[in-house]
């Protein structure tokens, strides 16, 4: 019989488990692994993080493909977790499934959208977790539980059978507690990149000061000790800017662009069914729809020259390393100003790699203020092995 779950600060959605054995041997077999509730199970409903989606959807005809991938190579699936609606939103808040639990921080936010993969294998629940990531969805729950996690390059892997969002930013993504798995989980999902098992990017390391400078000083002065152990194994790193002007340009530019595909991928079954949203979610809807044309336009213009500077500054191998998030996650009690200000200063730094369709993997190095917070590693599009595998020799040199 399988077992339910409807523990409302528990990561799992809530009802029965979903249950799909790996295969009997593969390079995954004896791990278990959960899927955000946005990648179809067959024979499963897909909630998508609200009680009207699944109501209003049946159940899916078959497996995402990246999902059937993880079971061929001998993961056992051991349930879905929960998302905010729809995935938009950044905190981790699901007021109708629950928000789950933070292990590391309890009274905090776990981060969003992909808060309950996150927090499943903070837990210690699951050996890895698939989530996904637009604006950064997985790689401030990664933040903000302690565990590692990847936003891959934009459009290495497969979202066939996923829900999406905002169709030009979203990726896969996935949860891991130490970076070996993290890799060997990428080691089946992602294509071959040129090099030996043991090639990592030829560097230089970068340090973006404007990124730095939007960071809390505690969290700079806390990750300091990572950059460290990177320079000891890429090198010195050489200080630039990433964004002259401005890292609210980024975010802007991204935010319209964003809102702009979620209205046209999401809108219609909005407008049909008329759902309620929590807190914040269907306010961003309500600008979604009523985003101007002229800024979303101008948003995909920047984002051109936004990728021509990335594939200049990152072709050859270089890395940039800066903090995950500016802050430690949010409490509990934030208000939605402290929260929606929080959103802002955050995605102007998750915003480089979403604009950039770059590879990102953020690690768990630090405490502040009794919170996670983590330290990221981004290379070029197409490097996306070569960076996990910087991040074990990083994590090694810090002991992690």
């Amino acid at each position: 019989m399988a077992e339910t779950d409807n523990d409302l600060a528990g990561p799992f959605i809530p009802g029965p488990r979903v249950m799909v054995k790996g295969a009997e041997s593969g390079p995954l077999a004896g791990l278990t692994f959960a899927v955000k509730d946005l990648y179809d199970v067959a024979g499963q409903v897909t909630s998508y993080g609200h009680p009207e989606w699944a109501r209003t959807h049946g159940t899916a005809a078959a497996t995402a493909p990246i999902v059937t991938t993880l079971l061929e190579a001998g993961a056992t699936l051991t349930g879905k977790t929960k998302t905010v609606e729809l995935a938009y939103g950044l905190t981790g808040e699901n007021v109708w499934h629950g928000t789950p639990r933070n292990p590391k921080a309890p009274d905090r936010f776990p981060g969003g959208s992909s808060c309950g993969s996150a927090a499943a294998v903070a837990a210690g629940l699951v050996d890895f977790a698939m989530g996904s990531d637009t604006g950064g969805s997985v790689r401030i729950p990664a933040s903000y539980c302690g565990v590692f996690g990847i936003r891959p390059s934009w459009g290495a892997i497969s979202l066939a059978g996923a829900c999406a969002l905002g169709p030009s930013f979203d990726t896969p993504g996935w949860f891991a507690r130490d970076a070996a798995t993290l890799l060997l989980v990428g080691e089946q999902l992602l294509p071959m990149e040129p090099g030996g098992p043991d090639c990592l990017p030829a560097g230089p390391l970068l340090k973006p000061e404007d990124v730095w400078i939007n960071s809390d000083p505690a969290v700079a002065r806390a990750l300091l000790p990572a950059l460290e152990a990177t320079q000891r194994v890429m090198g010195t790193a050489m200080r630039m800017e990433v964004a002259p002007e401005g890292l609210h340009q980024l975010y802007e530019n991204f935010r319209c662009m964003q809102a702009e595909e979620a209205w046209a991928t999401l809108g219609g079954w909005i407008s049909r069914t008329k759902p309620e949203f929590g807190p914040g979610v269907g306010a961003r809807f309500d600008a979604a729809r009523d985003m101007a044309p002229e800024k979303a336009a101008a948003g995909r213009a920047f984002r051109r020259r936004f990728q021509h500077r990335m594939r200049s500054l990152l072709q050859g191998g270089a890395v940039l390393a800066y903090p995950t998030s500016p802050l430690p996650p949010p409490r509990l009690t934030a208000t939605q100003d402290e929260q929606n200000a929080v959103r802002e200063r955050t995605m102007g730094g998750t915003a480089i790699s979403g604009l950039g369709g770059l590879a990102e993997v953020s690690m768990p190095v630090a405490v502040v203020d009794g919170a996670p917070v983590g330290f990221s590693l981004v290379a070029a599009a197409g490097r996306d092995r070569m960076l996990m595998r910087l991040a074990v020799k990083v994590a090694k040199e810090l002991g992690l």
